[in-house]
């Protein structure tokens, strides 16, 4: 089978790499992903490998670039990203790129610094014009207060009626007048004055007025308000207190003038140096912004490469060296198909460096299990992800997969099946599946939209098996669709005699009698026929449907599971299992449950309306079936069907003994028993007794070039290995029992088709009748139109979050558990672990 149906063969392979064409030939099987290394210096830490320098110098040139991304994202600039992805740089390349990284570093940092510096040379001029504006105001306020004193005169005048600029008075009380000024932040605007206060005792007068605008916080970068002040002292000693009390609390202080004049001329020449500032600062803007753009044409280039360049030393610290030191030895594990690929890539690197002996690859044989590889498209890797979550497939195990592509939206769609949320199910996956090459939804980060984007095409077939099975239902926003017209006749009831049109008209409930001439015209082409949707026992007949119909896919889903396991034990050359397995299961499976299916649908072909009154009860036989009973008041199916009952039952008695002892008995002798025998029959018999020479009849592909002598001894080690038979024993008993009583729960499992169907149909029948037709019902008045706006915007709004998101997730899950544990338990151990090739496509390869 192809690989989508059974993984891949893989082979482990030994790389000799020669030193100078190791890179090259590493980037080349990085280009095609063929190759998962395996890590041949497990005890060696990561400090003490061959190329810990060269990580280390791509670990400070991706910081350099991470650096340069930000300054170029912090200027607005767009990064063109290539439509090609750049090849790893060459190893001579790499200074190269070091030094243009490490100049354009040095250079935008060094134009930042100056730009810094600039921008706070201005910040300071502009709170300091602003601190000479807004202290003026106070020097005025202080010249109108000496002015109105003068007039009431006193020959010692106190201290609080001073003028706070009267300096002759100050002289006169022989004190010295000093002024501190400059910005507090406004939060700390209150506790700054009552500092001073307690602090200088009252020895000062603090006088403060809010800035009109912002201005920048040094330290946080953002607009903030600050508070303008000006505090008057008088004292040296004062003043030093005050000085301090300042630098506490951060405040930006700025020489007060003496003088009007002195005041306009320091404004004058400040105005004139913002000038200055704000063209440096553009020019400097304008430099900054050039450089920059020209690194944004080759920063992406740039990332790529030291990405490529780091992950290809990352490999190579895998590989040990040989004892010349002049060979790197790496083993990989590769697809037996991409073989001739991986020798061609070897021959390119070694092309590339220019070696003058090339690297070369060996297959050697290996006892460990190898590594899961199921080839998937932008298609199937939204399934095969639903299978990988349940565990990754054994090596060469039938792959779930492809039969999940059909039966998980199918058995999702049997519980959401609604024609009109299938509908909108479909065009939303359409969408996704249209603009699925959109960077935009290919680098989302929210959650939510990833999942959907990466499960587009499960959506999409999920929402057109929800068309199709909403067809079947007849269900439309738990509305019929008359499509086809009724295949049911009212007015043969009438024609018949059997309805008198004066009476039975009044009649709410009326019942209509298929066995009439004339009532049933034919089967309806194609679902059930609308005339249910009117019926008052509607939710009764499609019970009985659903019910029935999820048995029934239930036993076939789980009987082709267990047909898969045949697969199985046929590819793993495991024939008696196939006996004492296989056989035993399907037996079990059919004669219960594949009879209870056969007793469904032989009812529905046996028994027409016209015998509907003397139908069995299928429940009744299916539980005498196991009591060895009988009912004379439920009539047979068929004759001969109680003897032929409990021989289904006693066949399935004896399937269980088989199950349970069978292949811990053949398993047994064979490794005791039967051991001579089992020699003779795969080929090889030894030569004497006591020697450790074997006459070996290998097969083809073990045949490995210089791996024969340790083919031989891999198989005289598994020949050694003790057999435990009671280990075998209770793992097959396990089984037993999980398989024995997991038929019946599985089986029941299935019911949830039934079950989450009918909540869904209710769920649906419920929001139409509570919301869009109460806006409908008012339709006619003049206020229905206003209120059917609200009614329906409700009705939409419920439907999507309500049946499509709650109900499409609660379906979504149980269909997952039905194929988990219902479905994959039968023939899928999940025991694998996936191949994981070093590929630069599994990286990020675009800027974050």
């Amino acid at each position: 089978m192809g690989s989508l149906f059974r993984s891949e063969t893989m082979c482990l392979a030994q790389l000799f790499l020669q030193s100078g064409s190791a890179y090259d030939c590493v980037s080349e099987l990085g280009e095609m992903g063929l190759a998962e290394f395996r890590d041949l210096n497990p005890h060696v830490s990561a400090f003490q490998r061959k190329f810990v320098g060269e990580v280390k110098k791509c670990e400070e040139l991706e910081r350099i670039l991470g650096y340069l991304v930000q300054e170029i994202k912090k200027a607005d600039i767009a990064v063109p990203e290539a439509s090609v992805r750049p090849t790893a740089p060459l190893p001579k390349h790499v200074l190269e790129i070091q030094e243009q990284l490490q100049k354009l570093e040095s250079e935008l940092k060094e134009v930042n610094k100056n730009k810094e510096k600039l921008q706070k040379n201005l910040l300071e001029l502009t709170e300091y014009v602003h601190m000479l504006r807004v202290t003026k105001s106070f020097v005025q306020r202080s010249s109108e207060y000496e002015t109105s004193s003068r007039a009431c005169y006193e020959e010692f005048p106190t201290i609080e009626k001073e003028s706070l600029m009267d300096y002759t008075c100050m002289q006169r009380l022989g004190a010295k007048l000093g002024f501190i000024s400059g910005l507090v932040h406004y939060a700390k605007l209150e506790s700054f004055e009552k500092m001073l206060w307690r602090a200088c005792k009252g020895y000062t007068i603090l006088t403060y007025r809010e800035l009109d605008e912002f201005l920048k916080d040094p330290d946080t970068e953002e607009p903030t308000k600050w508070f303008v002040f000006l505090v008057s002292y008088w004292g040296d000693q004062i003043g030093q207190k005050v000085k301090k009390i300042c630098d506490c609390y951060h405040c930006h202080m700025y020489p007060y003038p003496n003088s009007a004049e002195e005041r306009q001329e320091i404004i004058s020449g400040l105005n004139t140096r913002i000038q200055d500032l704000h063209a440096v600062i553009n020019q400097t803007d304008d430099y900054l912004r050039q450089v920059l753009f020209k690194a944004s044409e080759l920063v992406y280039k740039w990332v790529i490469q030291v990405k490529k360049m780091k992950a290809i030393y990352h490999v190579l610290n895998f590989c040990s060296f040989d004892v010349t030191n002049k060979c790197l030895i790496a083993e990989v594990w590769c697809p037996v198909a991409d073989l001739q690929n991986l020798k061609r890539a070897l021959e390119e690197g070694s092309r590339k460096s220019g070696a003058s002996v090339p690297s070369f690859i060996n297959r050697i044989p290996s006892n460990e299990t190898p590594p899961t590889l199921i080839r998937t498209n932008k298609f199937t890797a939204g399934f095969q992800s639903i299978v990988d979550a349940y565990g990754v497939g054994t090596y060469r195990e039938v792959n779930p997969a492809p039969y999940t592509i059909i039966t998980f939206p199918f058995l999702f769609a049997v519980m959401f099946g609604d024609f009109g949320h299938g509908l909108l199910m479909s065009l939303f996956a359409l969408v996704l599946v249209l603009y699925e090459n959109s960077p935009k939804l290919q680098r989302t980060q929210d959650e939510f939209m990833k999942a959907f984007f990466e499960g587009r095409y499960i959506i999409l077939l999920m929402g057109l098996f929800s068309v199709y099975t909403g067809l079947i239902y007849n269900d439309c926003f738990s509305k019929s669709l008359n499509i086809f017209g009724s295949s049911w006749n009212v007015s043969a009831m009438f024609v018949a005699g059997v309805w008198d049109s004066n009476k039975d008209l009044s009649n709410q409930y009326l019942t209509l009698d298929p066995n009439v001439t004339g009532v049933v015209m034919g089967v309806y082409p194609f679902g059930i026929d609308p005339i249910w949707n009117l019926a008052s026992n509607r939710l009764t007949f499609l019970n009985s449907f659903k019910m029935k119909m999820s048995i029934i896919l239930g036993v076939v889903h789980m009987t082709f599971g267990v047909v898969l396991s045949a697969f199985n034990y046929l590819h793993f050359k495991k024939n008696y299992s196939l006996f004492l397995v296989f056989f035993p299961e399907l037996i079990f499976m059919m004669c219960i449950f594949g009879y209870l299916v056969f007793m469904v649908v032989f009812k529905w072909l046996a028994w027409s309306a016209e015998k509907s009154n003397t139908a069995p009860s299928i429940l009744l036989h299916f539980i005498n079936m196991f009591m060895f009973t009988g009912n004379d008041n439920n009539y047979l199916l068929y004759t001969g069907q109680t003897g032929f009952q409990i021989f289904l039952v006693v066949l399935v008695f004896l399937c269980v003994p088989v199950l349970l002892f069978g292949k811990p008995l053949y398993l047994y002798w064979q490794h005791h028993g039967g051991q001579t025998f089992g020699n003779y029959r795969k080929g090889y018999t030894l030569v004497h007794r006591g020697s450790e020479e074997e006459l070996s009849l290998l097969r083809p592909h073990d045949l490995e070039e210089g791996g024969s002598h340790t083919g031989h001894e891999a198989l005289r080690e598994r020949e050694k290995e003790e057999f435990d038979v009671t280990e075998v024993f209770m793992n097959q008993a396990i089984h037993t029992i999980e398989y024995c009583l997991g038929c019946v729960s599985n089986t029941a499992s299935y019911l949830r088709l039934w079950a989450l169907s009918l909540a869904h149909a209710q769920l649906s029948e419920v929001l139409w009748t509570m919301v869009l037709s109460k806006g409908l019902s008012v339709l006619p008045s003049s206020v229905g139109v206003v209120l059917l706006v609200p009614a329906l915007a409700a009705f939409s709004v419920l439907t999507v979050f309500i049946l499509l998101v709650m109900e499409g997730l609660s379906a979504f899950l149980h269909a997952l558990r039905l194929h988990w544990v219902e479905f994959q338990n039968k023939f899928y151990s999940g025991a694998g672990y996936k191949f994981t090739p070093f590929s630069f496509n599994d990286m990020a390869l675009y800027l974050d």
